[in-house]
Order: C-alpha cells, then structure tokens, then sequence
C-alpha cells in the first residue's frame, strides 16, 4: 500500500501535467508486454507490438534491452525517469530528446546504487556493469535504445495517447476548478482514496511518502495500469504516475476509429479544438506534439471540412471544434 502524505503546503502545489511523458510511456509499455492485464485496453497495440517482436532487428533488440531494466518487478531504476526541474513551464512534460539526454547525464553514484538495487530484487540488467560505472558508449547505446523503441513502439499512438490523456486531464482540471483541491483527490478514486491528509493506492510494497511542502505533479499515464507509480527516491521531486480515467475518453470518442477516418494527426487536433476552444495555434501544437506548420496545415484541411473555426485575436489565431465536430467525435 502507497499513503502520501500532505501538508497544507503540499495541497497548494499539486499540478497536474497536461501532455504525456514520453519516458514514463516508454516504462510503463515496456511493463504492459509484460503482463496480459488490459486487453480490451491494448489489445490493438499489444498486436502491433508482437508483429515488430516478430520481425525481429532494431525493435525487438531495444525492446529487449529495455526490459532487462525495467523487469515486471516491484523496483525498476529512477534514472530512466528523471524528474523535471520544479519551474519547468510543461508541469514536468517534455520531448523525447531532452529527456534522453537527462537520463545520459544520470551521476555515476546513483547509476550504482540504483543498478545495485536492481540486482539484488533479481533483474539482470543489460550491460548492468558497464552502465553502473558510467561508461560512455553503454550510455549512448541506452540513448540509441530508447529513441527507437520509442520510434517503433510508442510514436504510431501517439496521437490516441495525447487525445486519450487530454481527456482525462480535462475531467481533473474540471473537478478542480468545481471543487478545489478536495474533489480533485476525490476525482482519482477507485484508483486512489482521498482521506486527508493521506492518498492512500494499493502498491506492491508498503510504503509512506512524506512531501514535506515539495507538492505532487500528478502525470497521466496511457499506458500505466490500475495501479499508481511513483519514484523510489524520496529526494527526487515527488510524482505520482496514475492510470488515465478510460471512460473519460472513450465516452467523448473511439480514438482509434476517429484516426483511422481523419489521420492520427488531425483526429487529435478535433478533439483539443473540443476540450480546449479558443486554443491558439501554438497551444494546439504544443498539446498534440506535431510541429507548428504540421498542425496550420491540418487544421486548414479541418476548416475546410466544416469541422474547426478559426478567429483572429490580435496576433494569434484561435481555434474551436464546431458542432459538426462534436457531432463527430461524440458519434465514432
């Protein structure tokens, strides 16, 4: 059992990350090829998955390799997910190659003790020796690893994983906006029980985390399951990894058969015109991941199509889904 415990101070700053962590989605799929848990959840992508292990190459050695680090265990390391420093403007959210460059940059003293600790719970990591003594070329080989892992397994969703988490970042954001702090904790049930001053989740270990003033980034996880993660660190910047509500998703729309119709690109664009109106551009394409010009060029063809409305508002452009739109993504 998990039970984090909260100080006054620690209710003022709780923050909610508003887009996917592409290092904690790496983690958390490597664990899903792991267990059969979810299947109407990843049915779909656990095929797409087993067709690349199939095939064999660079997908299967990085998949590989990975979970030789992240073993379906009570403890896999910290430094394959660093926490983002606390005045980061993306609440803790950011691209891949930043993030890569984090892990590459892990002190030896805790490549050591985090491998060490990996050992002794049984896991035979890859190159565990050579890593845990920081030896450079491991480390870019675990960089190369994790960009075509990413690459393979995790890119071709990744517009239903930033539509599937926007949704579920939209139902916390509205319960703490109708009710403050108190109906957000109370929005994370049955996963997790609000009993201030403690939120309590069931965890493979007994556990007590005090945040002692630091607060709780709260990250969304498409691919996290029932249960919450959090770092075993107690010096790092406390995080809470939570499975997204699914419901809130699927009831607003099938991800997978809206991008299937309109392309993964602009499927995700609709639905953050819907649960954002009056986004900008750059908000859009900050929510999604795609690049500036991919996201004018596919709401311009969303426009056309009757189903986005654009207004300009001085030097920006806003956008909202119209009632076709809606119509669309409430009917896939």
């Amino acid at each position: 059992m998990l039970r984090i415990h909260f100080t006054s101070r620690d209710l003022e700053n709780v923050r909610i990350a508003r887009r996917p962590d592409p290092l904690w989605e790496i983690v958390c799929s490597i664990c899903c090829l792991q267990h059969r848990e979810g299947t109407l959840a990843f049915s779909e992508w656990r095929r797409s998955a087993g067709a690349l292990l199939r095939r064999g190459g660079a997908a299967r050695e990085a998949a590989s390799i990975l979970r030789s680090l992240i073993p379906r265990a009570a403890y896999f390391p910290d430094f394959l997910t660093p926490p983002v420093e606390e005045d980061s403007e993306d609440l803790g959210i950011y691209e891949l190659g930043p993030g890569v460059e984090r892990v590459l940059a892990t002190p030896k003293r805790q490549l050591r003790h985090e491998l060490s600790l990996l050992s002794e719970g049984g896991g035979l990591p890859w190159a565990g020796t050579e890593l845990a003594r920081g030896d450079t070329a491991h480390l870019a080989r675990l960089g190369s690893q994790l960009h075509t892992y990413h690459q393979e397994f995790i890119a071709p969703s990744w517009g239903r994983v930033g539509a599937a988490i926007a949704a579920d970042t939209a139902l916390r954001t509205r319960a703490l906006a109708h009710g403050g702090t108190r109906a957000l904790m109370g929005s994370l049930r049955p996963m997790a029980v609000w009993e201030p001053p403690v939120l309590t989740a069931r965890y493979p270990v007994e556990r007590d985390l005090y945040l002692g003033g630091r607060g709780l980034l709260l990250v969304p996880s498409y691919f996290c399951w029932r249960d919450p993660i959090t770092l075993v660190d107690e010096g790092m910047l406390p995080v809470l990894i939570y499975p997204i509500d699914r419901t809130a998703a699927q009831s607003t729309t099938s991800i997978a058969s809206l991008a299937r119709m309109l392309g993964p690109a602009r499927a995700a664009l609709l639905y953050e015109a819907a649960v954002r109106p009056s986004a900008s551009t750059s908000e859009l394409a900050e929510a999604t991941g795609f690049s500036l010009p991919n996201v004018s060029q596919q709401l311009t063809v969303l426009r056309e199509g009757g189903l986005v409305t654009s207004r300009r508002d001085g030097k920006r452009v806003r956008h909202a889904a119209t009632p076709l739109g809606r119509r669309l993504l409430q009917g896939v």
